[in-house]
């Protein structure tokens, strides 16, 4: 496996085993977080080598045993208390610095790194003999809206040959492509935007010009089935009683529009980038099914018979 694919995995991995509402056995992280080999023996190396990266980390990777039959079965998650970084109090102009100083990503050879692991990236120097195995590129958009989110300042710019002016909540990193998040005055909500989708450049406006949002984490990174453009499409996956349970501590409550009588459940997700949407279908196997709307349905159907012919 390549590096990135590793890392993508590794990130799969943190992220079920934060979400989670229980702690998961090796047989359920198998079949819910993607990129591990089928075979088991082959799982279950990549799987120890992945926990001793977490630790590494300095990612609180917690075991426990659960009874399934007759005998116990040890399952991991990551408490979320014990992950998430407290406020540390940085200026404006500090949390701009690290986050640009984060923007070289490293996996191996990472020691004494946890902190900053967790606020999004690792600084580090290649050596003699040694590359950084993710590189983030950047541009003088990106360090300009690094400052408007820290100092709260508007941005507008051109997307799509419309000028759009932003409340920037957050700015996010992800497949290879920045994403900024926040309020969108023309529309009047919330939206992303794909930074290399902008046209020129990007003004900004006066420091303090908004508040963000007094409740959850302002611009929470994009799941991926929203990296995508256009008008969402809410489709609907039903999930089956045995892996409900997961569904609902990966997506929380309020993706769940109906709770069947046998213990299943439907869950309802704003998808704007379709392979994203496929991904997060077939994590569950054949637990799950696409039951709307029609056009989604009939999209996931298609992608799977030409898998097969």
């Amino acid at each position: 496996m390549s590096s990135t694919g590793k890392l993508e995995r590794l990130l799969n991995l943190t992220a079920a085993l934060l979400e989670t509402s229980r702690a998961l056995t090796a047989v359920e992280i198998a079949k819910r977080v993607p990129g591990y080999p089928t075979e088991k023996a082959a799982f279950h190396r990549a799987f120890e080598r992945d926990k001793e990266d977490l630790r590494e980390m300095g990612i609180p990777l917690v075991m426990s045993e659960i009874v399934k039959g007759e005998l116990p079965e040890p399952a991991y998650r990551i408490p979320k208390d014990q992950y998430y970084l407290r406020d540390p109090g940085l200026a404006p102009d500090e949390v701009a610095a690290l986050h640009l100083a984060a923007s070289a990503v490293r996996l191996d050879g990472i020691q004494g790194a946890g902190a900053l692991w967790k606020l999004g990236g690792v600084p580090v120097s290649a050596g003699p003999g040694e590359a950084h195995l993710v590189a983030i590129p950047t541009d003088e958009r990106v360090v300009r809206l690094f400052s408007a989110v820290a100092e709260r300042r508007p941005v507008t710019f051109t997307y799509r040959d419309e000028q759009r002016t932003v409340d920037p909540y957050r700015l996010d990193f992800q497949r290879g492509r920045w994403y900024v998040s926040g309020y969108d005055h023309a529309r009047g909500e919330e939206r992303n935007f794909r930074l290399d989708r902008v046209d020129g450049g990007i003004t900004a406006g006066p420091p303090r010009s908004f508040e963000r949002p007094a409740t959850g984490v302002p611009g929470a990174q994009l799941a991926p089935w929203q990296l995508g453009e256009g008008d969402p499409i809410l489709g609907q996956v039903l999930i089956d009683a045995d892996q409900a349970a997961i569904a609902v501590g990966s997506l929380g409550d309020d993706a769940v529009v109906e709770r069947r009588d046998d213990g299943s459940v439907v869950v309802e997700l704003a998808v704007t980038n379709p392979d994203g949407f496929r991904s997060f279908v077939l994590g569950f196997l054949d637990h799950a099914e696409v039951i709307g709307p029609d056009e989604l349905r009939a999209d996931f159907v298609a992608w799977l018979e030409a898998i097969a012919g």
